[in-house]
């Protein structure tokens, strides 16, 4: 998934380095991949426009990486559905099995409850359902 996921659209990244969006998506950066911030609450990160959804994002997104609550990820994960994303990954902790299973249905590549810099580290990624 990732080797064919290059622009990732990260739901509630954050401008606050002590966050763990902001980790997370800073160690994307680094390994070459796109990041579009997707925060209402935010007007840049890293230096680039942030967009208050993914309807206003103009680029193809390969992967929209989830930092929000469970009861919220669900809206982010409809939003990838309509948008056409390849995948949808939900950020360890946030765990919307209802949602995961639209975006499965909808033929997204779907992980959920998992780190996404954690599994890239080890390599290990692979489609959950």
């Amino acid at each position: 998934m990732l080797d064919d996921c290059k622009t990732i659209a990260v739901v509630g990244l954050s401008s606050d380095p002590g966050r763990p969006s902001y980790g997370v998506a800073s160690y994307m950066r680094g390994r070459g991949y796109k990041v579009i911030p997707v925060n209402p609450n935010e007007t840049e990160v890293f230096g680039d426009k942030a967009y208050a959804s993914l309807a206003e994002v103009r680029e193809k997104i390969d992967l929209v990486d989830i930092f929000r609550r469970p009861s919220e990820a669900g809206n982010a994960v409809d939003e990838a559905i309509v948008i056409g994303a390849k995948a949808v990954w939900l950020q360890e902790g946030v765990i919307d099995e209802a949602a995961a299973r639209r975006a499965h249905d909808a033929g997204l590549l779907v992980v959920m409850d998992r780190c996404w810099l954690k599994e890239h580290a080890r390599g290990a990624v692979s489609s959950k359902q």
